[in-house]
């Protein structure tokens, strides 16, 4: 089982690093994978996400990395020692990267098992922007509620590691509690994208679709800026039967 997903997770790493994707380039990003309720595998730290081999990833322990959740005023060194702590295997090299507090969250939540991080260039020229909140106030097309889900969860830029976990937390949290479900889609001002997914095709297709909307959301600016579908029409495309059966043959 532990070698299915590591490949798996080896084979998402690569089509999210492909040049022609336009995601990230050259040590940016990076993903995760739940392996059972202890344990997880990340990408290393300097490790490029277009050619990550096996070798790449670290198995991490969930309760070791959560512990630093709960520590205050812990210093750069501190939080990095405290990665290198979490790993399953002292002896085993790489190591964890500091988002990896970020995935031990998002993977502790149910249902999700896989973790997307990349930097788009499309979504960064809007998570760059003034009008970052703005531009995502609303949802713009069917195909982007289906696969992205009825909203993203944005987050103001806050420092990697530590703050940012602890920032990312408490508006996924939030979210679950105004919708009432998971969310599949965070935006990270001036920083990036991260996808959650049951699976790994899941989180390489809401990729795709977040992707696509970030370019058409560009393009609506040269026409007088996007015209957001109304709560009414986001609810009913976010509910409808025929749209729940396509989600459920996406694997969404």
């Amino acid at each position: 089982m532990s070698t299915d997903i590591l490949k798996q997770l080896v084979a998402l790493s690569n089509t999210l690093g492909r040049p022609e994707n336009d995601y990230v380039i050259l040590g940016e990003g990076n993903t995760s994978a739940r392996l059972d309720e202890h344990s997880f595998y990340v990408k290393a730290s300097g490790t490029e996400l277009r050619t990550i081999t096996e070798r790449g990833f670290v198995q991490v322990a969930f309760a070791r990395v959560l512990a630093l959740m709960e520590r205050e005023g812990l210093t750069d060194a501190e939080v990095r020692a405290g990665l290198a702590a979490a790993k399953v295997d002292p002896d085993a090299p790489g190591h964890p990267s500091v988002e990896t507090l970020l995935h031990a969250l998002c993977l502790s939540l149910p249902g999700i098992n896989w973790v997307g991080h990349t930097h788009p260039m499309a979504v960064n020229a809007l998570t760059c922007a003034v009008g970052f909140e703005a531009a995502y106030a609303g949802r713009i097309f069917p195909d982007e509620i289906v696969l992205c889900g009825p909203a993203p969860v944005l987050v103001p830029y806050t420092d990697p590691g530590v703050p940012l976990a602890r920032e990312t937390w408490a508006r996924i949290n939030r979210y679950i509690d105004e919708r009432n479900e998971l969310p599949r889609v965070i935006l990270i001002q001036n920083h990036g994208l991260i996808v959650l997914g049951k699976t790994a095709q899941q989180v390489e297709d809401t990729t795709a679709m977040a992707v696509k909307t970030a370019r058409i959301l560009l393009g609506t600016f040269a026409a007088g800026g996007p015209h957001f579908l109304s709560d009414k029409d986001v609810a009913r495309i976010h509910t409808r039967p025929d749209e729940l059966y396509r989600r459920q043959k996406l694997g969404v």
